[in-house]
């Protein structure tokens, strides 16, 4: 990159920090407008902002109670459990409920909240299975009966949240036993402490040391895989996991959809209100070692990086060259009236593929085309976004190929060039110029687009911000690097397309 886009690089990368940092300090000082519920305990809950993950059972519960009520009681509704604490620390909101452990470790790392005394309700988490896989459940519920018996369960959940003297001193350790039953394939959402969350870049936790008692009883080979909580019962009935265990509570709903192991621990739902406005004591310095330094943190978005890169890469890949295709097609038929069949599928791809998000075709792609199909997720995310690309590109190569003038086409023919030939040599280089702009263009939105690879489980670059998050329990610093990141790459981008642009312009000298 040349000092001069160095520079602007740099300038940019300032400014997007300077605003970041003015409108959160200009927020901070101007207050939350919205005016504050007083929640001293469970029975105040009518007529507040009520937070809850989506999914789970605090939002039916709350939804159940209290949404659409007289008092006016609003439910708001979050991807992640951190994303409505962040919000309650914001005052956005008055109240969050969630489960009592994920409560706990939230409000130790946030001195201004606290828990109500009183719970919400109680209830008992089990694990989701296939109701076509009746054997494996049985199998399980037996292995579980074991490991009651045993004394092992009571020891991985001591190991987390009993005693004092208890936590940390009795880890599971994983058996040396014989693995002959395969993979089994365990969903989760790693965003739940203490039952799944990310430590030393592994997910860890009591239902992820359960589950590996149990695949050492039943001789499976664990798989865990990260997505998002209301991704997990989908996942389970489409065949993409075997497995949902992130704290999940039987309910009516759920069990219209899959079958449920017997339960393995109880828990309850509690409210987390805001108590004060202290705000945190650390330095920036001392941010930034947490969120990126400790526990190797960094590892996360250097992660994500390398599969948002390689994602992009082969993705427009797929996209030129089939947009091409498609392109010519569509050409083909305009001038001559021929690919009549072609043009018609041809012209149904591209009102589909445009006509409907790009995330709903990554999660048709990954939960009904490849339902019954083990294929990695980063080729789901290239053939989702290569598909979603070329439909885009084919638009761009049409029009390209139209502003060529038609005397040049004639002319190819004149000289005795077969059509293909005249479209390859002569059309498609002059089209090629005029198109690199927006060709520029699609790259840089197919280069963030790749931040919804997320809702597959897919480590992208966005989705090692969120980890990195729920950890943390911080947003400014993950969410700004990120962003940094994607500038530093779509000026990287822009750079290399506009140096390609000088180099072509003269070549026509």
């Amino acid at each position: 990159m040349r000092a001069k886009n160095k520079k602007y690089f740099a300038l940019a990368a300032l400014i997007l920090v300077a605003i970041v940092v003015a409108v959160t300090a200009f927020v901070k000082l101007k207050g939350n407008n919205k005016e504050e519920k007083t929640i001293s305990s469970v029975e105040d809950l009518a007529g507040s902002s009520i937070g809850v993950q989506l999914g789970t059972t605090a939002d039916i519960y709350v939804a159940d109670e209290y949404e659409g009520d007289d008092a006016g009681t609003k439910v708001v509704r979050y991807n992640k459990g951190t994303d409505a604490i962040q919000a309650l620390l914001q005052s956005k909101i008055d109240c969050v409920m969630i489960d009592e452990q994920p409560a706990k470790a939230y409000t130790a790392k946030n001195s201004s909240l606290s828990i109500l005394d009183k719970a919400f309700t109680e209830e008992e988490y089990a694990f989701a299975i296939s109701k076509d896989n009746s054997n494996l459940t049985a199998s399980i519920n037996l292995a579980l009966e074991e490991l009651k018996a045993d004394g092992t369960i009571t020891s991985i959940i001591n190991n987390y949240i009993g005693s004092e003297d208890e936590i940390g001193q009795t880890p599971y350790v994983k058996q040396d036993v014989s693995r002959e039953n395969g993979k089994l394939v365990v969903a989760t959402n790693a965003t739940f402490p203490p039952y799944e969350y990310y430590e030393n870049n592994s997910i860890v936790g009591i239902d992820i040391d359960i589950m590996q008692a149990v695949c050492d009883k039943l001789g499976y080979e664990l798989v865990i895989e990260d997505m998002e909580f209301d991704s997990i019962i989908t996942s389970i009935r489409t065949g993409k996991a075997d497995v949902g265990a992130a704290g999940l509570t039987v309910t009516e709903d759920r069990q219209k959809n899959v079958d449920f192991t017997s339960s393995y621990t109880t828990a309850k739902q509690v409210v987390i209100v805001k108590s004060s406005d202290s705000a945190s004591s650390l330095s920036l310095s001392e941010k930034f070692y947490q969120n990126f330094i400790e526990d190797g943190r960094y590892n996360y978005l250097l992660t994500g990086l390398r599969n948002t890169l390689v994602i992009t890469f082969f993705a427009l890949i797929i996209g030129i060259v089939l947009g091409s295709l498609l392109a010519i097609v569509r050409t083909t038929h305009d001038r001559n009236g021929g690919l009549s069949i072609l043009n018609f599928f041809a012209k149904l791809y591209l009102t589909i593929i445009r006509g409907t998000p790009t995330m709903v075709q990554l999660l048709i792609i990954y939960y009904v085309v490849f339902s019954s199909v083990n294929v990695s997720k980063i080729v789901v995310a290239i053939i989702a976004f290569g598909l979603n690309s070329a439909a885009y590109v084919a638009e761009v190569v049409r029009s390209g190929i139209m502003s060529v003038d038609q005397g040049q086409f004639e002319a190819g023919r004149s000289l005795g060039l077969p059509y293909n030939k005249t479209m390859r040599l002569i059309i498609l280089p002059q089209a090629f110029k005029n198109i690199l702009p927006a060709l520029g263009n699609e790259m840089i939105t197919l280069l963030k687009e790749t931040s919804i690879s997320g809702y597959i489980g897919l480590m992208d670059l966005t989705k090692g911000s969120d980890i990195i998050r729920s950890v943390t329990y911080e947003a400014l610093l993950p969410l700004t690097v990120v962003a940094i990141i994607y500038l530093l790459l779509v000026t990287i981008l822009s750079a290399l397309v506009s140096k390609l642009e000088r180099s072509l312009r003269k070549n026509e000298r």
